[in-house]
């Protein structure tokens, strides 16, 4: 039988498949809608079975929140096209318009929601036999707290949600320290939240920054004091060729070398612990303030913290947790 633009108009309105796909499936189920759906669905689950493989590295994140509770979707693809394309993005609002008002509290509980009479799991299997790509969810994530906010940045790559500890929290307020966190990409609220692993690490690194500034502190004064330049000695590689340059001569470049052996053996043996100690702590604190959001200066106002604002805006006001998704790299 001839299948009608009337009836491919219909087929396309109940699943967003292409024109050619939705004549070519009314046409092997002899206009049987239901039916045609059905294999519209199977095509997707083909399609998705297929580029299982492939790597999902394009596509769009949003962020809602609904009084005290918001949410991440970020609904991933092949390509920056269809990341781009609005029937795409259309359904990434809707996957998290439903996480949202079902409350959803993971990733499972998310794909096993229905909507409109299929779970969102056959939602993103039926995304993929539309686009041809593998599409999958690739990050989801929730805050629940007194009042949380949301931003979402411009390019609908960037999404960020944050909590606060008081109810009905200003909502320019909590606008704008969720786009402090877009833009700061702060580690944790508080320096009681950085993860013990995370400081550890860092004091690991200022340490041993500290005690390479100390060795090449005496290394510089030993080169001065034998009447070479630090500068032409920073490296071994530079002294190298500086001595092709004509900068140094073989002889300066062996003394140097020699003086830096000497020295640095010397001072790494011999560096005081609690001045260490002491520098250590300050590169911390500086860690501290730059990645902890209630210390980091706020961008609205270079002479505020995030904590000063929020408490400034509001006695007692303080971010409790957030949570933050960006398909680029930071």
């Amino acid at each position: 039988m001839a299948v009608t633009m009337a009836e491919i108009t219909k087929l396309r309105n109940l699943t967003s498949a292409g024109l050619m796909d939705c004549k070519k499936a009314l046409a092997e189920t002899n206009g049987d809608i239901e039916a045609a759906v059905e294999i519209l669905r199977k095509k997707g689950q083909a399609v998705a079975a297929k580029r299982e493989d492939r790597q999902a590295s394009e596509g769009c994140v949003f962020a809602k929140s609904c009084g005290d509770f918001g949410a991440i979707v970020a609904l991933k693809c092949e390509t920056d096209f269809v990341g781009k394309n609005a029937g795409f993005i259309a359904v990434a609002k809707q996957i998290l318009d439903a996480a949202v008002e079902a409350r959803a509290k993971d990733l499972e509980a998310l794909k096993a929601l229905v909507v409109n009479g299929q779970t969102i799991a056959e939602l993103v299997t039926e995304e993929s036999g539309k686009t041809g790509e593998k599409v999958e969810i690739g990050d989801y994530a929730i805050v629940e707290a007194p009042t949380v906010a949301a931003y979402n940045h411009f390019n609908n790559k960037l999404a960020t949600i944050v909590g606060f500890n008081i109810a009905g929290a200003d909502e320019k307020v909590g606008r704008e320290v969720a786009m402090q966190i877009a833009s700061m990409n702060p580690v944790a609220v508080s320096r009681e939240d950085v993860p013990e692993t995370v400081i550890e690490s860092e004091k690991a690194v200022a340490i041993e920054k500290t005690k390479r500034e100390q060795v090449w502190k005496a290394v510089e004064a030993a080169l001065k004091k034998a009447g070479l330049n630090p500068n032409h000695f920073d490296t071994d590689d530079h002294i190298s060729s500086n001595v092709t340059k004509g900068w140094i001569t073989e002889e300066e470049a062996a003394k140097g070398r020699q003086i830096i052996a000497e020295t640095s053996e010397k001072k790494a043996a011999n560096l005081p612990e609690a001045m260490i100690e002491n520098i250590t702590k300050g590169r911390l604190n500086k860690f501290f303030k730059e990645s902890c959001l209630l210390e980091q200066e706020f961008v609205q106002d270079g002479e505020l913290t995030v904590g000063q604002y929020l408490e400034k805006s509001q006695k007692g006001l303080l971010a409790v947790s957030f949570k933050r998704v960006n398909l680029n790299e930071d």
